[in-house]
């Protein structure tokens, strides 16, 4: 019977087959360890040479780290393993015999050394454990989103401008004007949101989930050149029902990895006590009283500053919870951003800072709804409203309030999984300097 690691538990005393790699063995000259993965887990078979017949034990002696194998053998009960069992070798078969010298040994490696040989890398265990918790948190995304009644909706990748300029797009000279047969600028987006709004008007909630690129030129610890962007947008959702959406998914991500990677996280050292901390209502403060705030600290921001990284770190260290960042000042914030209607030099918008020193993981904001407005913000961000037309279109038919946020993936793993830096919580990360592998 062919099974899984993760399915070991459920076949104690029985014979069972498992398909997959050599990841480690040590052997005593009679009893050969022999330490299996197969992607779903790992687990130790013990072989003795007294059981075995001398072309099986041989095929043992020639194992090299990564062969790929096919082991039988019987389930066993062992508390000193990580899964709580061992599998009594039977049998071994060979698929390939790796050669020697596989690039990833037991010594320390420097990360532009694990980076260059990412595609063996990703084979570690810590990194099987981020990728695992990667894929819980897209998975509880759109859960909680079909939920709660928003739709999947696929926005384009190629777009002739952006939410907010072009400075920091890729460009692209393909697309041609066939009225006039003049080159037609196109860009790798950064964002979907502009689209999505559109796909409210006849869905009423919508999210997308796909890759991003930003042509920054940034070389820190949050930044990728490529990225995965969870945008969503919901009609007849006003600023107040925008942060507590991005509450509830933050707070239903959490549970699910601390529910179903208990095991993952224990292999990365999290301390999970922070995150079972991680709780609704989020602490809410406005950008004018965190400048305050962080002035006390010591930081020099200024009042029309956002926050850098350091006062992220700063602030987010006296919390032990999420906190709602809200209404920036609507000068250095986006055209389409809705003022308050309060302190029209103030935006409806919030950043959503991780606690742990993580800080930004969600961008959002109340949209202007309003045709005349919209078109006075596009004149005072110096944007050419030709791009525009379509998206200002959206407010001369039918249209409502509305609200919609972005979350960056790659820093919520980093968050949830505990990591320094956003380069190993994607599977092949793509930074200034680096395209390969």
């Amino acid at each position: 019977m062919t099974i899984n690691v993760s399915e070991i538990h459920k076949h104690a005393g029985e014979e069972i087959e498992l398909k997959g790699w050599c990841y480690n063995f040590r052997s005593s000259g009679k009893i050969f360890f022999l330490q299996f993965r197969d992607g779903t887990g790992r687990v130790q078979v013990v072989y003795s040479k007294s059981d075995m017949t001398e072309d099986q034990w041989m095929i043992l002696e020639s194992l090299r780290l990564e062969s790929s194998v096919v082991v039988r053998g019987v389930v066993k009960e062992d508390s000193r393993a990580p899964l709580g069992f061992e599998l009594e070798g039977r049998f071994i078969q060979a698929i390939q015999i790796a050669p020697e010298g596989y690039p990833i040994g037991k010594k320390e490696h420097g990360p532009d050394f694990l980076l260059d040989h990412r595609h063996f890398w990703l084979r570690a265990e810590s990194q099987w454990a981020v990728m695992r918790v990667r894929d819980r948190i897209i998975t509880s995304t759109y859960e909680w989103f079909h939920e709660n009644g928003f739709v999947k909706f696929d926005t384009p990748i190629l777009t002739p401008t952006s939410c907010e300029g072009t400075t920091e797009l890729f460009e692209m000279d393909y697309f041609s004007d066939e009225g006039e047969g003049s080159a037609t600028k196109a860009y790798l987006a950064q964002s979907g949101q502009l689209y999505l709004e559109a796909g409210i008007m006849s869905l009423g909630r919508a999210f997308d989930f796909g890759p991003v690129f930003r042509a920054e030129k940034s070389k820190t610890r949050r930044h990728l050149t490529e990225f995965w962007m969870m945008d969503a947008e919901a009609a007849f959702i006003e600023h107040e029902g925008n942060m507590a959406i991005q509450e509830a998914l933050i707070c239903r991500i959490v549970q699910d990895v601390l529910k179903h990677c208990q095991y993952e996280l224990k292999v990365l050292g999290r301390d999970t006590a922070p995150l079972e901390k991680v709780q609704a209502p989020f602490v809410h403060i406005t950008h004018q009283e965190a400048v305050a705030k962080l002035r006390g600290m010591g930081s020099d921001i200024g009042e029309m500053d956002d926050l850098g990284a350091d006062d992220e770190t700063l602030l987010t260290q006296q919390y032990d919870r999420p906190i709602f960042l809200e209404k920036y000042p609507a000068a250095v914030k986006a055209f389409y951003m809705k003022r308050d209607p309060q302190d029209p030099t103030r935006c409806l918008n919030n950043d959503l800072l991780a606690p742990e020193g993580y800080g930004e993981i969600i961008g959002g904001s109340q949209r202007e709804d309003d045709y005349e407005t919209l078109m006075m913000r596009l004149k005072e961000h110096n944007l050419d409203p030709k791009p525009f037309e379509w998206y200002v279109d959206l407010r001369r038919y039918g249209s409502v309030p509305h609200s919609g946020f972005g979350y960056g993936l790659e820093r919520i793993v980093a968050w949830l999984c505990g990591l320094h830096h956003v380069r190993e919580t994607i599977p092949f990360p793509r930074l200034m300097n680096r395209l390969t592998p």
